[in-house]
């Protein structure tokens, strides 16, 4: 079943272009509540904080009530705490109302079954097939109810904080956060501050257009001058939603998701708590892949996507996977990518060794990595043109067991993703630039 509106993360898109409008929020909303929810139900609502949010909130609300579904909204929440929430609440689903990273005038809307998980391809395909019939609206006294519980954000503050080991604190880290102007402006420092770190709050102040602009998880920028400058043990920089983490040492130097999931999986393999292996994505660096085999973990690689992730974690029974750009899976802790449990995992293992994030990073050394995003007049695959893999196959032998190479169309537009990895920067530049050439004219 194939989808036309579901991508690897929801449906996504600019504000008030389809599939972004009021009107396919409501059908959205009642599609979903069929299917999830066809006896009635209760459906937990939470958002980021763009500006849009409030619309879509409201069309969402209208079109779950219609369908007979109970309504909570909760405002302004982590992704990682609507699903936690989902749960905690018994909710029969949860759904975010987020673009996670993108800039404001994006969002988008994604799901959470009753377990706080992310709904398979087949539910979201059966969702979208309901798109086709009309908005559904019971009668009076069928209609679902609304209500707001924006106070219980308080339990998911209760439940990060859970995920530090007994008798661990961060008293004594003094902690730059920043937060994106984001979903995880209040909770964040607020979980930081009552483990008892002294804070530095940055992109805290969100206006509904600057999220994610010039801070945050992709732009550490300000976060690198912040650490040193305030002479702050560590800093870290989350994404517009909270699902993402990356983090700065004390010399204002950025560790990544590959940098940080080498942390935790050294100091769980140490505790003897590691199980399984540790998942990756075909992106992951092939330095992470180097330094963990040298330390006897064995480490496997899925597609670009969370989901996939996960999905290889439950097939390899394994706990700890995650991406490049900090979207890190700590099942043993929770069910989906939590920035904020991510960052205090790390943060603990600061604690419990007394050793700075840089000297705890330091052994995994990263193979220079050039990603290009060639732009194409329509999407397509590259492993189907002659052309393309022949610059491939040409690329791959100069680079022999030090370095990779990776194709992939982006799942959301016109692009596909180039990235070549070898030990030597300018060797690496220099293919890259060729491959990225030999796709631009395929297209």
């Amino acid at each position: 079943m194939t989808r036309k509106f579901f991508g690897t993360d929801g449906v996504r898109g600019r504000v008030g272009e389809h599939p972004m409008t009021v009107d396919f929020a409501l059908q959205l909303a009642s599609a979903a509540g069929r299917v999830l929810a066809p006896e009635g139900g209760t459906v937990l609502i939470g958002k980021d904080t763009r500006v849009s949010g409030y619309m879509f909130e409201s069309a969402l609300e209208a079109g779950f009530v219609a369908a007979g579904v109970n309504v909570m909204l909760i405002g302004p929440l982590p992704t990682p705490g609507i699903a936690y929430m989902t749960r905690r609440f018994e909710c029969d689903l949860g759904v975010v109302i987020s673009a996670s990273h993108n800039p404001y005038d994006d969002n988008g809307i994604k799901f959470f079954d009753g377990s706080g998980g992310k709904l398979s391809d087949e539910l979201e395909a059966r969702i979208e097939t309901e798109l086709d019939h009309p908005v559904l609206t019971r009668s009076s006294r069928s209609l679902g109810r609304a209500m707001r519980v924006d106070r219980s954000r308080n339990h998911y503050q209760d439940f990060c904080a859970s995920t530090l080991p007994e008798g661990v604190d961060l008293s004594g880290l003094k902690i730059v956060i920043d937060c994106s102007n984001g979903a995880a402006y209040k909770v964040g420092p607020r979980i930081l501050a009552d483990l008892g770190a002294e804070i530095v709050p940055i992109g805290c102040s969100p206006n509904g257009r600057n999220i994610n602009d010039g801070c945050g998880s992709l732009h550490p920028e300000l976060l690198q001058l912040t650490v040193p400058g305030v002479r702050a043990h560590v800093g870290l920089a989350l994404d517009g939603d909270g699902d993402r983490v990356v983090m700065v040492d004390h010399l204002g130097r950025v560790v990544d998701g590959d940098q940080l999931l080498y942390v935790i999986a050294q100091a769980r393999k140490q505790a003897g708590a590691l199980k399984g292996p540790v998942v990756g994505t075909v992106m992951s660096n092939l330095g992470l892949e180097v330094a963990l085999r040298e330390s006897g973990i064995d480490f496997r690689r899925a597609s670009v996507g969370d989901r996939y992730v996960l999905s290889l974690l439950r097939e390899t029974e394994g706990m700890l996977g995650g991406e490049t750009s900090g979207h890190i899976l700590c099942l043993d802790k929770t069910t989906t990518g939590d920035g904020l449990v991510s960052a205090l995992q790390v943060l603990a293992i600061l604690r419990q060794t007394g050793r700075s994030l840089a000297e705890l990073a330091a052994p995994m050394r990263k193979f220079p990595q050039v990603l290009l995003n060639v732009k194409v007049a329509e999407r397509f695959d590259p492993s189907t043109v002659p052309a393309v893999q022949s610059a491939v196959r040409r690329i791959e032998q100069r680079l022999g067991d030090q370095g990779r190479v990776v194709l992939r169309p982006s799942g959301t537009e016109p692009v596909i993703r180039v990235m070549v990895e070898g030990r030597d920067e300018s060797a690496t530049r220099a293919a890259a630039a060729e491959l990225a050439e030999a796709v631009r004219t395929a297209s």
